[in-house]
């Protein structure tokens, strides 16, 4: 039986080999000067930037689960500030997707699979008495509209983002129709 990173190292001899990196010779600075925060989920990784008109060097695309913000000092805020100051983005997009899988996380039940899968429980519980609340980072949202809000907002409000626009928009992840949830020119 194969194993998928020996797939995925074969295929990658065969694409440098063949200079098949060619098309996508750019730099590190986004053409368009934007940055997207977007879920990670499968359907957008083409569909999302095909939609947008977006091609290889535009933007700076940050995936995460459910493309949220959760908190104003983590690795999403560090790239999105990162991309503004080193990067030469100019404006911020965050951009949810309808039938969201982080619209119906159960932590109770994602706590239960990590036993399945070896977990120890006593580990849940030293985390827990740690002061860490497994079931308050591992929540989603119940609305996705109501998220991308909240991703802004603590975007816009953060002290180390300066003056500039931050958006908020919403994606069907079959048509990849795109709706505007929050202009951030608005708020200039």
């Amino acid at each position: 039986m194969e194993r998928l990173l020996d797939e995925v190292l074969d295929y990658n001899r065969e694409f440098v080999e063949n200079k098949m990196y060619e098309p996508y010779l750019t730099s590190k600075f986004p053409n368009k000067k934007f940055v997207i925060l977007t879920c990670m989920d499968t359907r957008l990784i083409e569909l999302l930037p095909a939609s947008m008109n977006v091609k290889n060097g535009d933007v700076k695309i940050i995936k995460s689960a459910g493309g949220m913000v959760s908190t104003a000092f983590g690795g999403i805020m560090r790239s999105i500030i990162v991309a503004i100051y080193e990067l030469g983005a100019q404006e911020v997009l965050v951009i949810g997707h309808h039938d969201c899988g982080m619209s119906s996380i159960n932590p109770q039940e994602m706590k239960r699979k990590f036993v399945e899968r070896g977990i120890d429980p006593q580990t849940l519980e030293v985390l827990e008495h740690s002061g860490m609340n497994i079931e308050r980072w591992l929540r989603g949202f119940d609305d996705v509209t109501e998220s991308i809000k909240s991703s802004v907002h603590l975007i816009r409000k953060h002290p180390l983002v300066p003056k500039i626009p931050v958006h908020g928009l919403v994606i069907d992840p079959t048509t990849g129709r795109i709706d505007l949830v929050d202009d951030g020119y608005d708020n200039l």
